[in-house]
Order: C-alpha cells, then structure tokens, then sequence
C-alpha cells in the first residue's frame, strides 16, 4: 500500500491547480475588498462574533484589515505564479485562518474549505513546475509527484460532497418545501427568476442537488461518467454562482475537476508538453513517509467524524445549530425570529431592556435572534461591559425562532441568567430549549 501511494504520477494535475487555486485565492481576497464585504463585516461592526474561545482574534484597527486582505490577495498571486510559494502559501492559509475565526457572522462552508485547502496546499510540491521558483532554480523543476497526493485530495472532496448529500435526507428538502421557500428570495433575478418559481422546478432541484452531491465524486472517478459528470458539474456550479452568488466555490469547486482528467489529456487540453521521462511504476518513499503517513490518516478521520457529531447532541441539529459548522451541512434551513435581552442589576434588582441597535448591525442582529451561540456571546459581551462599570448583573433573552417558515418556537430558557451560563462546544447546553415533540419528526436529521 505504501509503495503504490509513493509510485510516481505526473504532477500536472497538482500544477495546474495551484494556478486555478492561487487566482481564485486573490480573486477572494481582493473582491472582498472591493465588494464592501471588509468594511461590512469587520470594520463597521463594534465588535465581530468570532468563534468561542478565539475572543482575543479581533480585526485589526483602522486600515488594517484593508491591508491584511491586499496581503492575502498578493500571496494569492504568488501562490498562482509559484513564486516563494511556500511562504505564500502559509502565509495565506494562516491569515485565512484568522479572517474565519475571528467572524462568523458570514459563515460559509467554503470558508472552511478554504482553511484546510490552505494548509494541505503548503505542504505539497505544487511549485515543482510552471513557476517562477522552477524558473529560478531549475534544481526544482521536476514533472512527477506521489500518487498518494491525488489519494489526499480526493478523499477530502469525497467527504465534502458525501455529507453534503447526506445532510439534505430530511424532511423539508425531501418535501422540497425548502427549496420552494430558498427561491422565493430569487423572484426577481434577471432572466430566469420568474421560471424558478415552479413547483416542479424545485423538484428538479431538490432530486438533483442530492443526487449530484451524492454520486459526482464516483462519476468524475469512472472513466465512461467522467465527461458527463463533468459537464454536469459546470451547468451545477455556474446556476449556484449566478442563483446563490456564493463568491468563487463554484469555480474552486470546478478546479478540482482536473485531479480526476488523465494527466495526458490535460497536457493536451492545455498544450503543455512533458520535457522528462515519466518512469512509470518507480516509487519514492522518503523518510517523513513513517509520520506523514499516520498524520495524514489521523486527519482524514477527524475530517471523517467531525459532521457525525451532532448526532451526539440529543436536539436535532437544525434547531440548536450545535454541530452545524464544519460539517458541510450547506443551504439547508432558513432561521427567522426575535429576541430581546433583559439585564437585572444584582445590587437593586432594577431590569432594563438592551437595545440591540446600539450595540449591533442588522445582520448580527438577525444572528442574535435566531443562533444560540451569538445569544450567548452577545450576553457574555453585555456582562463584561457592565462589569467595567462595576456592576454586577444578571442577563436574560427571550424569544421564539422559526425553521423554515414553521411554528417559531422558544429557542432559549427565558428563566436562565446567561451571563452565568457556560457554553459546551462538544455537547449540548441545556439552556438551549428542546425542540417541541410534535414537530421534531419533521426537522430531525
């Protein structure tokens, strides 16, 4: 097994993706400055909702966070050229890393993606050809990788499409009632917005998204589906870029298509002749072999067991959202609702009601009202600033969310002080309300 991951395959596969991935990178990172998404969502905020435990990562003050993204926008053309490309590529998967922690307000499973696709990218020779490194040191230049590189990346795909399609077997994508209630919002799209608007459109939808997320990986794997599935994924991915507007995954999504094309094809596809022998059926096992090895599999599980782990929370995850992010659980559920905070002071037991436009924009409002871990570091948030005026108090939230245009219900326990409440990152909180029995058939997983 070792020998085969280490035999040697061309590396134009690895190559011409580094170049699709290092273009997309500053296409992501320079369209979020010129798109206002900076200044909307980490410069206008008082404060970001980063994740829990990462209270110290806030965005940097003035200007800064202009020029952290323009640095990231130059990795990514460094890493597209192959120039320095190790230090462009760490550099952008750390400061990546920090823009996903430090907000959460716009998350999107792409943005994780992004994360582990940065650092799985720093570590392979992505440089060894068609770069100015080759260039500058033709020592480098070499035209052949391991095949366990291929092994790597198709197994990450493979996890991200599998539960996704496994996420939509519940009842409101099966119904297609989501789907109905999704495209509701794209009514007055160009073109096509009126067409979307039929039943058996979101039918279509439906039966399709689940089918494609579910098989498109094998396809693209089996040489008779290969064409087909990859025609398929362009029609997919460039209806979800113009429908969603969901910034470059479609297209990260349709780079990744060329690990799965016979290197030779794509040497023609792209007029890129080999200038060395290709020895086939050779193996190279370095050393590092005897711990890449073990921690490549280690990751590989993890990334294996991290979406099943809401099915250890006794709420469904559509409800408590607990488990929801990094388990690729994509366009699933629409949350709407309301809430209000109420602070009592301990010392006179005067109450007072927060008024969240002072402290929040539209959009963490809407996160605030309808997510529990926004409701909690909001809370967390309010305690530290009535602390620094040296008041003890207790904070109190109520109101009701809806899944999906249901009945709104209670989300969290009015009766709970939650500047006293602890969050538990791996297991439920119990001030997090049950989700009512009558309808738990209909939302559960």
């Amino acid at each position: 097994m070792k020998r085969w991951l280490f035999e040697r395959t061309d590396n134009i596969t690895l190559v011409l993706f580094r170049i699709f991935y290092g273009f997309l990178m500053a296409a992501e990172s320079f369209g979020a400055l010129s798109t206002g998404w900076v200044r909307r969502t980490l410069i206008e905020p008082q404060f970001t909702f980063n994740f829990i435990g990462f209270d110290w990562l806030q965005p940097l003050p003035g200007w800064g966070m202009y020029a952290y993204f323009a640095l990231m926008g130059i990795a990514g053309l460094c890493i597209m050229v192959g120039y320095r490309y190790r230090l462009a590529t760490f550099s952008f998967a750390i400061l990546w890393t920090g823009v996903y922690l430090m907000q959460k307000t716009s998350y999107n499973n792409h943005y994780y993606l992004m994360v582990l696709l940065g650092f799985i990218m720093a570590f392979l020779p992505a440089n060894r050809d068609l770069s100015v490194d080759a260039h500058r040191n033709p020592a480098l230049r070499r035209q052949d990788m391991s095949r366990g590189i291929l092994v790597l990346i198709i197994a990450q795909l493979a996890i991200v499409y599998t539960y996704a399609s496994v996420a939509k077997l519940y009842a409101d994508w099966l119904d297609f009632s989501f789907l109905k209630l999704l495209m509701e919002s794209k009514k007055d799209l160009p073109v096509i917005g009126e067409f979307l608007q039929q039943e058996w459109v979101h039918t279509a939808m439906g039966v399709f998204g689940l089918v494609f997320d579910g098989l498109v990986i094998w396809a693209l794997l089996y040489k008779p589906t290969r064409k087909i599935a990859f025609g398929l994924s362009i029609f997919f991915h460039l209806f979800n870029s113009y429908v969603f507007q969901i910034g470059i995954f479609p297209y990260l999504s349709l780079a990744f298509c060329v690990f799965f094309f016979p290197a030779e094809e794509l040497r023609i596809w792209f007029h890129l002749a080999r200038t060395e022998e290709l020895a086939e059926g050779t193996a190279e096992i370095p050393k590092h072999s005897q711990w890449s090895l073990p921690l490549i599999g280690v990751y590989l599980v993890i990334q294996f067991l991290l979406p099943l782990r809401h099915f250890t929370i006794k709420e469904p995850v559509i409800w408590t959202e607990e488990g929801h992010r990094m388990s690729w659980r994509m366009m699933l559920r629409s949350r709407n609702g309301h809430i209000s905070f109420r602070v009592k002071d301990k010392n006179t037991g005067e109450m007072a009601l927060v008024k969240l436009e002072d402290y929040l924009t539209r959009k963490q409002i809407r996160k605030v009202a309808t997510y529990p871990d926004f409701a909690w570091q909001f809370a967390q948030r309010l305690k530290r600033e009535y602390e620094a005026k040296g008041l003890e108090v207790e904070i109190y939230a109520q109101g009701r969310v809806s899944i999906n245009r249901n009945t709104p219900y209670p989300l969290i326990d009015p009766e709970v002080d939650l500047a006293q409440a602890k969050w538990d990152y791996f297991f439920h909180n119990e001030w997090i309300l049950p989700y009512p029995e009558i309808e738990v058939e209909n939302a559960s997983e």
